[in-house]
Order: C-alpha cells, then sequence, then structure tokens
C-alpha cells in the first residue's frame, strides 16, 4: 500500500477549518470525498497543520495510504479533477516512505499573515487580510515582536481551548515587511516555529497591531507575555489574513521535475 505525500493550497473562507467536523464543511472532508471517486477503499488523509475556520494555505502538507501504485502527476491531476468547483487545489504528490507522517516528521511551520492598513475597503482582496483604517508604525511593531523569541511560556497567547499538553513553544522568527499599495500599506509578518499553540499566530499579531498603532508601548509585548494569563493577551486578528505557507521536513518531498514527466 503506497504512502503519498501532498501539497495542498486552498482558500479557507468557505471551511471550518482543516479538520473534519460533524455537519460543517471541512478542508478535510472535501479532499476525502474526492479520493473516494478515484479509491474504492475511501481513504483518510492526515495533515501537517489542522488550520482553523477561515485560515487559508498555500502549502499544507498531507499524506494519504491508498491500494493502488498511482503515478504522482496522475493523481494530482485526478484529484485536482474531482475537486471542482472547490477552491482547492494538490499542487504537488510525491510517493514516499511507508513510515513518513506529515504531522510529526515536520521540522518547522511558517505562516505568514497579510495585514491591510488604508481607509479605502479593500475589494481585490477581500477575505484575503486583515484591513485597519489606522496606520501602523512597523519599527515599533518590530520592537515588540523581538520580546516573543525563542523558547518561552506562551500561555497569554493561546486559546482557552488549546488543546496542547504544554504552553511552551520556541519561536525561531517573527519577522514583519511592509509593502506600500494603492492608498495604504500592507505588512507580512513571517512567523517560523517547529510547532504552534491554537490561535498563537492570531493572538500574537493583534497584539502587534496594538504595538504598531502605539495603544501598546513594545515592551507590553514583554508584560503580556510573563503574565501568562490569557487576559493579558490583545485582540485576536481575524483568520482571513493567516496562511499557513510552508512546511519543512527533514528532505525535500517533491520532485517537480520528476513528477512531470
Amino acid at each position: 500500500m503506497p504512502r503519498f505525500a501532498l501539497k495542498i493550497e486552498y482558500d479557507g473562507k468557505p471551511y471550518r477549518g482543516w479538520q473534519r467536523q460533524d455537519n460543517v464543511p471541512s478542508v478535510q472532508e472535501t479532499i476525502e470525498l474526492a479520493l473516494a471517486k478515484i479509491a474504492p477503499e475511501a481513504p483518510l488523509i492526515q495533515a501537517a497543520g489542522r488550520t482553523d475556520a477561515g485560515v487559508h494555505a498555500t502549502a499544507q502538507i498531507a499524506h494519504v495510504d491508498l491500494n493502488k501504485n498511482w503515478e504522482p502527476f496522475r493523481l494530482a491531476e485526478a484529484l485536482n479533477y474531482h475537486l471542482k468547483p472547490a477552491p482547492i487545489a494538490i499542487m504537488d504528490c510525491a510517493v514516499v516512505d511507508d513510515e513518513f507522517h506529515a504531522r510529526f516528521d515536520a521540522l518547522e511551520r511558517r505562516y505568514t499573515f497579510r495585514l491591510l492598513s488604508r481607509r479605502a475597503p479593500a475589494v481585490v482582496d477581500e477575505g484575503w487580510v486583515w484591513q485597519v483604517k489606522h496606520k501602523l508604525d512597523i519599527d515599533l511593531m518590530r520592537q515588540g515582536a523581538a520580546h516573543l523569541i525563542g523558547k518561552h511560556d506562551f500561555t497569554t497567547f493561546r486559546s482557552t481551548i488549546c488543546q496542547a499538553k504544554s504552553p511552551v513553544k520556541n519561536l525561531d522568527e517573527i519577522s514583519i515587511k511592509s509593502i506600500p499599495v494603492a492608498h495604504g500599506t500592507e505588512f507580512i509578518f513571517t512567523i517560523r516555529a517547529r510547532s504552534f499553540l491554537h490561535n498563537q499566530v492570531r493572538s500574537i499579531v493583534g497584539s502587534l497591531e496594538r504595538v504598531g498603532v502605539q495603544s501598546w508601548k513594545p515592551e507590553q509585548m514583554a508584560i503580556a507575555l510573563a503574565a501568562r494569563e490569557r487576559s493579558a493577551c490583545g485582540p485576536v486578528s481575524p483568520p482571513q489574513g493567516l496562511y499557513l505557507s510552508e512546511v519543512v521536513y527533514p528532505s525535500d518531498l517533491f520532485d517537480s521535475d520528476a513528477a512531470r514527466t
């Protein structure tokens, strides 16, 4: 029974998150229904991360076991055909070792968050960014973010329903860049870690937005972190600006040239 890795892109707006749930649409269920049309065994898939409702992905990774020895490119093409018109695409596919696990073998996950600062409503990017009307100071946000780098107890920055056994995580990077756009500025947050707590990224970005608008001083991020209390967190940012943008493994899973021969 061969195991396949899938690289998946999706628009999270129509879904209640990645994970299959009763009576609500999910990304996982949508892909599994497409798989069932080409695989009578109706296989289940395992993903690198369980993105929340409304969160997007440009490089989610999942694995699935099939009874048939599919050529990876043909499997991706067949799945994309049966996924229509759902806003989900299989970007790449590869045969992997039977021991590979999309979640447990991941060395790092990278999230990208898009924050648009401008007064005019977002039209083209509606649903793809978090928009605020006020200006933001990128230098202050960078100063605030610096307090969170490294290994810490992130109780303040995780959901009260988070099921992780420990609130201790190691953040490898929080970088912020700005891009001029028509009548405003877009801020791109990149946050890297081996794993994350529930709502951790959105909690961090929401608090940094308070720093950027100067409602908080940068040092408030350190104070909030040390409090280890959810009530010390700033507002949680909405999901539409968040993207799972990369998952890193010990070796490259996908050989794009080979997959298209």
